[in-house]
């Protein structure tokens, strides 16, 4: 992995977290910040990620992750599950309220930790019914939580205990655009602020605010509302929304928020999920105003900044699995070892009839619109076993060694076809994919090739897959793609994972 290189220049480049980490909320902590986004389906839940200077962040643990922390049905679909959290630094802890959502009920509740990298505790339940909770505390200590349900509501609660005080009761509710939902509330001199998404989630979605002289109000809209939005605009970001601000420690203030980068034509396709972005904020007349957000930016925030590599090797001889790794809807438990074969990853997919095997899949978010993933795989007895590129159950390809072949195979939607396949040359193989701009080739954001490497290392490409597929306007959800190792039907080996941003080795 090539050394962290400083950054030489004053600017910054968006998205500052890449890749499928929506619904972002900060706080200070320390001398830096913490950050929380939501994880749906994906277990562990909620990514905790900090930072020195708002730009470059580590990925450090995640809030959920043990099943007496979140426990998700087998038929949870792929966009319910945890939604947006919100994180607070409150008394010396760190303070954090989500919901989960599986196929009909909803709970929210909080969980603290005296680090952002864990162990977090166990939830308590708070007595609402909504999406989007927030957390702050008033001058004389009493705990109020704003949630999105039909509306903005508002309830006093005891933050010990997750029982309503007073409420929940409709509070402000934006400027009548749809969905209002992701209040934020936070204290700045005399005001307090109410800050919100309204327009949904989509190419409509904005930035709101309002203040008062109480977290209850009563509230004043803005007059320049939506303080942010691209809707009706050619701006290379879009669906820019749910936002969060904080105070830096040179008291200049930030605003994170979602957004995503759609490619190819109309109407465009986002395949990467909803990231998040930092756009600086100017106070006028005692309201923020963000300024132009784009994909450079051309002054950082204070703290030194560090250009985060853009190669991860996994070569698995760590005891356990980076915090950045995620499965579906639980734990891999013994089904993935470390330790069985060291220096491998061991996926042990389950047995059984073709027709009723079931894979087990271990993956990273994929960052970069343009990619490479690599493994190097030895299928033992698994019926097959390789790499994926997965939006939800309903799309994905992957790539695999079955048997003696090499197979690529394509979901979309109902339908799961093998598009290609060659004899495996060798035991273990290394299998790859990669995106690429599409470069006028479809309409589509990006082609996705799929296929091994031969034993001189050059890419045999089995198959070249329309990106479109495997995009949120197409396969439909709240979530991003995810590139990652599975086997099914036995046990598979793999002795190491790459993921490479190819912008930044074109010539590899």
């Amino acid at each position: 992995m090539p050394p962290e290189t400083p950054v030489q220049d004053d600017c910054y480049r968006n998205p500052v977290v890449p890749g499928f980490y929506p619904d972002p909320s900060v706080c200070r902590w320390g001398d830096g910040y913490v950050l929380a986004t939501s994880s749906f389906t994906y277990f562990p839940g909620v990514p905790i990620l900090t930072s020195t200077d708002l730009v470059t962040w580590a990925h450090v643990g995640n809030a959920l992750t043990r099943e007496s922390q979140l426990k998700l049905v087998p038929t949870t679909s792929s966009s319910r599950g945890i939604y947006a959290p919100t994180i607070r630094s409150h008394q010396g802890r760190l303070w954090l309220i989500t919901t989960v959502f599986r196929d009909s009920d909803l709970v929210a509740f909080i969980v603290t930790a005296d680090d952002p990298a864990g162990p977090w505790s166990d939830p308590v339940k708070v007595d609402i019914q909504g999406i989007d909770p927030d957390l702050c505390w008033d001058e004389d200590g009493a705990c109020w939580v704003h949630f999105s349900a039909f509306g903005i509501r508002r309830a006093r609660i005891d933050d010990q205990t997750g029982s309503v005080i007073e409420g929940p009761d409709l509070t402000w509710s934006g400027t009548g655009l749809l969905a209002p939902e992701a209040p934020h509330v936070f204290c700045r001199d005399e005001w307090w602020y109410l800050v919100i998404a309204e327009g949904g989630t989509e190419r409509g979605h904005c930035v709101s605010i309002a203040r008062g002289p109480t977290p209850q109000g009563p509230w004043e809209g803005c007059p320049a509302n939506p303080i942010l939005s691209h809707r009706s605009t050619d701006r290379p970001i879009q669906n820019t929304g749910h936002a969060d601000l904080v105070e830096a420690d040179d008291g200049s203030w930030w605003m994170v928020l979602l957004g995503v980068r759609p490619k190819g034509r109309s109407p465009m396709f986002h395949v990467l999920g909803r990231e998040t972005f930092l756009v600086p904020v100017d106070w006028l007349d005692g309201w923020p105003a963000p300024r132009a957000l784009d994909l450079v930016m051309p002054t950082r925030p204070p703290g030194p900044y560090i250009l985060t590599p853009a190669v991860v090797l996994d070569d698995f001889d760590a005891p356990i699995l980076s915090p950045e790794y995620v499965s579906v809807r639980g734990p891999l438990g013994d089904a993935a070892s470390l330790t069985e074969r060291p220096g491998w990853l061991t996926l042990r997919g389950a047995r059984g009839d073709m027709d009723d095997l079931r894979p087990v899949f271990v993956g990273r978010r994929q960052k970069y619109l343009e990619c490479r993933a690599r493994t190097r795989v030895d299928v033992a007895d698994a019926a097959e076993a390789g790499l994926a590129i997965r939006m939800h159950e309903g799309a994905h390809y992957e790539v695999a060694v079955a048997s003696d072949l090499v197979i690529v195979r394509a979901r979309i939607g109902p339908l799961t076809s093998i598009v290609a396949e060659a004899p495996a040359p060798t035991s273990p193989l290394v299998l790859r994919l990669e995106t690429h701009e599409a470069a006028g080739k479809t309409d589509g954001p990006d082609l996705v090739h799929l296929g091994f490497e031969q034993t001189d290392g050059s890419f045999l490409v089995l198959a070249e897959l329309d990106g479109r597929f495997l995009s949120s306007e197409v396969a439909t959800g709240y979530i991003g793609r995810v590139i990652g190792l599975y086997s099914v039907g036995g046990e598979a080996s793999f002795d190491w994972f790459e993921l490479s941003d190819l912008d930044s080795n074109a010539d590899s």
